[in-house]
């Protein structure tokens, strides 16, 4: 599974709107919108990375409301939960 961000400028007049749009599409994990450079963060998983472009230029650049997109793509991850359950197998 490939995961990316998808850090989203919209415009402002529509981002609520823009970000439900975003959340329907298939393969959208969580959508969030926030203060700073972009107005919209989206969490994407996908099988492929031939996927992502199907999902992000051809979906989501699509929704309206849109007007820029900039993927990152993750390499690993990282999570404080994922350790404690680590270290909690066999405590049982």
């Amino acid at each position: 599974m490939i995961t990316a961000i998808v850090l989203i400028s919209a415009a402002a007049d529509s981002i609520p709107e823009t970000a439900q749009a975003i959340a329907d599409i298939e393969g959208v994990d969580e959508v969030y919108s926030c203060a700073g450079e972009v107005d919209l963060i989206a969490s994407v998983r996908v099988a492929a990375h031939e996927d992502l472009a199907d999902l992000i230029p051809a979906k989501i650049g699509k929704v309206p409301g849109v007007l820029n997109t900039d993927t990152h793509i993750a390499f690993r991850s990282y999570s404080r939960k994922d350790t404690e359950a680590a270290f909690s197998i066999g405590d049982e």
